[in-house]
């Protein structure tokens, strides 16, 4: 066992490929586009320590992202699927430009990568600060006593809803099920990067870690200065939060610029710039990640064939980021069954209490 505390040895975190669909970077155009369209079909993974990845990240990325020793000065944005990552690595960015806005011509790769698609390699010479964000449960994310970790989590049912919405609108194997079908796959802990559950046990475990910070999306929606200067104070308090505690003008241009909806245009423009790229003027980038150049590519294979998933290409990555849509989707069964998983789930842990006027 190693400092981080893991029950697992290193030769167990390699992949166990889906073969029959994947193998690292080459998917099959037709089982992608049947796979797709299949009603309620869940999303093809790769699986990690039993960890479902879904298949659209490169296997060889997420081993490499698995495999990586973080940086003394590294930040990693954690979360679970739909829980503001986003969002809250996008307000951590400003937080280290100190309120600069990024501008008009905003693009993706302004921003700490996302790490399962970019890889170890692709942030081997990124700019620093930066943040880099992940969805990987704790016994997967690269861990050093060092490094820094920003956890954000959000109530189980409107991370049901997003990450519905999400898998919907995905440019490579957009889900075509109904939300009734996503559920099932979500509160069985299958639709992609496990069990909701077990991803936030594992990091609200290590919140009392001098390195770690816990956040949860309620509270950044609802005091954004307070959530800021929180996470400002944690990077570096003398660095980053007493520059923004002396200068107003600084904080609300962090709070301005992190904005939902100001993150929402940002974000979804700088994504639609970068799908509407050809596979081969991705191919010829010199800013993009490989991973993304292989989505972009393998997102062009499948849009163009005659069986292409319906949504593929959609794009809408961001979208209400409202608190309680669950309410617009949940039934009162679905709503009971969640509950009861949720008390279940968190029986022993204090999170049961944050949510109870969400839920």
């Amino acid at each position: 066992m190693n400092g981080k505390g893991r029950q697992i040895e290193v030769a167990s975190h390699r992949f166990i490929a889906n073969v029959s669909l994947f193998k690292g970077l080459v998917w099959n155009k037709k089982d992608i586009s049947n796979m797709s369209k299949a009603s309620g079909q869940k999303t093809p993974c790769n699986y990690f320590d039993g960890v479902p990845i879904p298949a659209f990240f490169p296997a060889e990325m997420v081993q490499s992202i698995i495999d990586y020793k973080p940086k003394d000065d590294d930040i990693f944005i954690v979360t679970f699927p739909k829980c503001g990552t986003t969002w809250s690595h996008h307000t951590l960015e400003l937080i280290l430009r100190h309120g600069e806005n990024f501008g008009e011509n905003f693009k993706l790769t302004d921003t700490g990568p996302f790490l399962e698609v970019a890889g170890a390699e692709g942030i081997k010479n990124v700019k620093r600060p930066c943040a880099f964000k992940t969805h990987l449960p704790f016994r997967l994310t690269p861990w050093s006593d060092k490094a820094k970790y920003i956890y954000v989590t959000r109530n189980p049912k409107d991370t049901c809803v997003s990450f519905y919405h999400h898998m919907a609108n995905m440019p490579v194997m957009a889900f075509n099920g109904t939300f009734d079908e996503f559920f099932e796959h979500f509160i069985s802990g299958d639709a992609g990067y496990g069990d909701y559950f077990d991803h936030l046990e594992g990091w609200y475990e290590q919140r009392n870690r001098p390195n770690v910070l816990f956040v949860t999306y309620e509270e950044m929606k609802e005091d954004p200065e307070a959530a800021i200067l929180k996470m400002a104070s944690f990077v570096d308090d003398e660095k980053y939060a007493e520059p923004l505690r002396k200068d107003r003008q600084k904080l609300e241009n962090v709070v301005k610029y992190s904005s939902f909806e100001k993150m929402k245009a940002d974000f979804n423009k700088g994504i639609k710039d970068m799908f509407s790229m050809s596979a081969e003027d991705a191919k010829k980038s010199t800013e993009l990640p490989e991973g993304f150049k292989a989505m972009i590519s393998k997102m062009h294979e499948v849009k163009d064939g005659e069986d292409a998933p319906k949504n593929a290409g959609a794009l809408a990555f961001v979208r209400k980021g409202i608190i309680g849509d669950w309410r617009n989707h949940f039934s009162e069964e679905q709503s009971r069954r969640l509950d009861e998983k949720f008390e279940e789930r968190t029986k022993n842990i204090e999170i049961a209490n944050i949510w109870k006027q969400y839920m």
